[in-house]
């Protein structure tokens, strides 16, 4: 549970539990419904006790997250009683209602105003908030040192084993300027790193065809170049998630090259047989994707690439995901996660033929994972003797915990500094690579 844990200014104060669930998308949908609760008055508390109502925020992608969603809400019910539902399990409110049907309220993604005239309902707003609550970068879930920055809702592709439109909608992108004002907020208020993220950020301006909008009183045009080159100009690190292989990827790079935005990149490839993407409806053109590859890395040697896949997709055969197997060798990405194919209520890949058994998906993903786990050993063990740059994001009994350009948080790897314990978390500083092993780093600060 991520809660947040203020002291309430008088026993009048009406108080929120907050339960947040789900991506980073989600997580800065409950960064806003959090900010306006404060910035009227309401107390946000950390116990089911202390709270007058709790608000969860639910992901609904998989089956697995709508079944943990669903025992998020079933325990608020159970702990509190007055229990209001938002988020992506909440666009298919017959679910929450048939499997809980004493909730309060159900709203979808994205849905600040819906939650807020429930909350509203259930707990009269109070009459005289204090407009000091709010912090200048707005309540946020993740450590005071980086930010989620999301540019977008929705997606406008439609891959079959997917329903994010369904939930989410089609694409609709954040003015510019908006974005930009948001971000500066955040680096002021002490963020150190942006973690750019949406659907499909390289699609960012397609909708209102890259039209300009305005920061600072100049025009910049809505496109994810322009808006990368802006973000990195602030100062912190920028780092790009949810990238689509689009062409136009090849534009930041350059911004990767002269050092304006992290050397990494987010692209989830989610497969390397042509027909099988063609199944999925994703971009199949392998050799092109692999010539790509090592164009960027040979103009950013340093280059970071992160990626997703699906293995078990329905009809995939053992020539395909020996195929699969074959790009990853050749592409040795830097981090990779994988999923077997898991149906999705309403994806349109349930209808496909040749369900491959729960068995050898599970054989293929162990196979799929012991092969990245030698390619990232031996890339990190290359890193050896290398001085790199690194982020603190916390201290433990052993020493401080830092992340490298080539680390997003909670999903890559980490660097640890021994015996190191007076670095201030968001601190950046140059360190020294002593150690690997194929996940992680052990350096020391130079």
């Amino acid at each position: 549970m991520n809660a947040m844990v203020t002291k309430a200014r008088s026993t009048r104060t009406p108080t929120v539990g907050f339960v947040s669930l789900g991506c980073p998308k989600a997580t800065v949908d409950s960064e806003r419904i959090l900010t306006q609760l404060r910035a009227e008055g309401y107390g946000i508390v950390g116990t089911y006790n202390d709270a007058d109502v709790v608000v969860v925020n639910t992901c609904g992608f998989i089956d697995a997250a709508v079944q943990e969603s669903l025992e998020a809400i079933g325990e608020a019910l159970a702990e509190n009683g007055k229990v209001i539902v938002t988020g992506c399990l909440g666009a298919k409110g017959d679910v929450v209602r048939e499997a809980h049907p004493k909730v309060l309220a159900v709203s979808g993604p994205h849905a600040l105003d819906e939650v807020m005239q429930a909350v509203h309902t259930a707990l009269p707003k109070p009459h005289d908030p204090f407009e000091d609550l709010i912090p200048p970068g707005g309540i946020k879930l993740t450590p005071r040192h980086y930010a989620y920055l999301k540019i977008s809702e929705g997606c406008n592709h439609r891959c079959t084993f997917c329903i994010i439109p369904s939930m989410r909608g089609d694409l609709v992108s954040r003015p510019i300027g908006d974005v930009m004002r948001e971000a500066e907020a955040l680096v002021s208020a002490g963020v150190q790193e942006l973690l750019v993220v949406s659907q499909d950020t390289s699609a960012y301006g397609v909708d209102v065809k890259y039209r300009p909008g305005f920061w600072n009183g100049r025009p910049l045009k809505t496109r994810m170049t322009e808006l990368a080159g802006a973000l990195g100009s602030l100062g912190a690190w920028v780092r790009l998630h949810y990238v689509y292989p689009y062409p136009s990827v090849d534009d930041v790079i350059p911004l990767m090259a002269d050092g304006t935005i992290l050397p990494y990149l987010d692209i989830p490839f989610q497969h390397a047989s042509p027909r099988i993407l063609k199944l999925m409806k994703r971009p199949g053109a392998v050799e092109k994707t692999l010539d790509r590859i090592q164009s960027w890395r040979a103009a950013v040697p340093d280059l970071t690439l992160r990626s997703t896949f699906i293995v078990g997709f329905p009809g995939e055969t053992d020539a395909e995901f020996e195929e699969l197997l074959a790009f990853l060798k050749e592409a040795q990405l830097d981090r990779v996660g994988c999923f077997k194919y898991s149906p999705v209520e309403g994806a349109a890949a349930n209808n496909l033929p040749d369900a491959v058994p729960e068995d050898l998906k599970e054989e293929r993903l162990e196979r799929f994972m012991e092969l990245q786990a030698e390619i990232s050993a031996a890339k990190l063990d290359a890193k050896i003797g290398r001085e790199i740059e690194v982020i603190v994001d916390e201290a433990d009994e052993v020493g401080s915990l830092a992340r490298s350009h080539a680390d997003a948080p909670e999903i890559d790897g980490v660097v640890y500094l021994e015996g190191v314990f007076d670095l201030v978390p968001g601190t950046r500083l140059k360190v020294r690579v002593e150690d690997a092993d194929e996940h992680d780093l052990w350096a020391s600060p130079v």
